[in-house]
């Protein structure tokens, strides 16, 4: 599979710490993951965004492998943020979560189904 990513620097905005696209090449399987919360195994958010965002990663790492993929597979993005100004954390997490790579990426801010979830992500991976 070949990645290319599609980042123009000019008459365009900067996209720093994200791809504007990112091409797949030859992959011969897509998995396209649900909306992933911090919940624990019996469905619980822990208190804390940094708790939760920390459990996202591990629930979408242990999805990942049901599909023999981890987060090097990730060509897209999507986080849903209960706050605007869990931004910051978010974006630091998903950066560690990734070891740097960027991706094409949206976070938008969102009424949560749960008073307690403060974060929900989804991905598309590709192998």
């Amino acid at each position: 599979m070949q990645l290319t990513p599609r980042n123009p620097t000019d008459g365009i905005y900067r996209a720093d710490d994200y791809l504007h696209a990112l091409e797949v090449r030859g992959a011969n399987r897509l998995l396209f993951v649900s909306g992933t919360m911090g919940l624990d195994a019996q469905g619980k958010a822990p208190e804390g965004l940094d708790a939760q965002l920390a459990l996202i990663w591990s629930n979408l790492r242990r999805i990942l492998a049901e599909a023999d993929m981890t987060t090097a597979n990730i060509v897209r993005l999507t986080s849903y943020l209960r706050d605007a100004a869990f931004g910051k954390a978010n974006q630091a997490a998903r950066l560690q979560a990734l070891d740097g790579r960027r991706v094409p990426t949206t976070a938008i801010v969102v009424q949560t189904l749960e008073d307690d979830w403060l974060v929900e992500i989804e991905v598309i991976a590709a192998a």
